[in-house]
């Protein structure tokens, strides 16, 4: 069963300094056939204006990663982290017992672009956790997520995996499911058929009890891939 959520569907959470796009119910934005997908609770896409940003606040048991698209992030936790998250880098927080932080625009003149993706954690109460990265740019797929930090992939405390896939114009291939798992597609960037339906960026599928995809690229395309329980 394929699910199919068109991104000018999604919950419009925009105000003043963001223009904010909720695939799941979030804040004041409520849809009961989107609260959640498995354990994917939250996948936020966000444009935040030059000088602008998100304050300290808090979050405890859950698993929250940043990918940004465009622009540049400066975070500061109450870890003891203060950087700042490129374009084309993940930042993963386990916030486990508990955690505050912050995430600002610091451009004067540049938007912000990124998805913010909230996953479920199979523990709580857990040692909040850091990280962030850049993984190689590369056709086919790239592990972002696991829970035993396989291939170099960030740590993440559910039973889980993220790729990301980068195909070139033209491309076709078939990947294979578990028809016992469930999985989530996000389109980030380009236009391609999966299984005779047509996508664009920002639009997404929700996949149950399949056992292939069949996807070609329509031209450079960028999609992430959530394998869950």
């Amino acid at each position: 069963m394929i699910q199919l959520r068109k991104a000018h569907e999604r919950g419009d959470g925009s105000f003043d300094w963001l223009e904010s796009y909720h695939t799941f119910s979030f804040a004041n934005y409520y849809d009961p056939k989107y609260i959640y997908f498995s354990h994917l609770r939250v996948i936020n896409e966000d444009f935040i204006a030059a000088d602008n940003g998100f304050g300290m606040h808090p979050h405890k048991d859950m698993e929250i990663l940043t990918y940004v698209l465009n622009g540049r992030v400066a975070h500061k936790d109450s870890m003891g982290n203060q950087t700042e998250v490129h374009a084309g880098e993940f930042q993963i927080m386990s916030a486990g017992s508990g955690i505050y932080h912050s995430e600002i625009n610091p451009s004067h003149d540049e938007t912000l672009h990124l998805y913010q993706i909230w996953i479920i954690p199979n523990q709580k109460n857990i040692q909040p956790h850091y990280a962030q990265g850049k993984f190689e740019d590369k056709k086919g797929a790239t592990l972002i997520l696991s829970p035993d930090a396989e291939e170099n992939s960030f740590k993440i405390y559910q039973d889980m995996k993220l790729w990301r896939y980068q195909y070139s114009n033209n491309h076709s291939e078939n990947i294979t499911l578990d028809k016992n798992r469930n999985y989530w597609l996000q389109v980030v960037r380009g236009n391609l058929t999966v299984n005779d339906l047509s996508l664009s960026g920002s639009d997404a599928l929700g996949i149950r009890q399949e056992s292939a995809l069949e996807l070609t690229a329509h031209n450079d395309v960028e999609f992430l891939l959530f394998d869950l329980q």
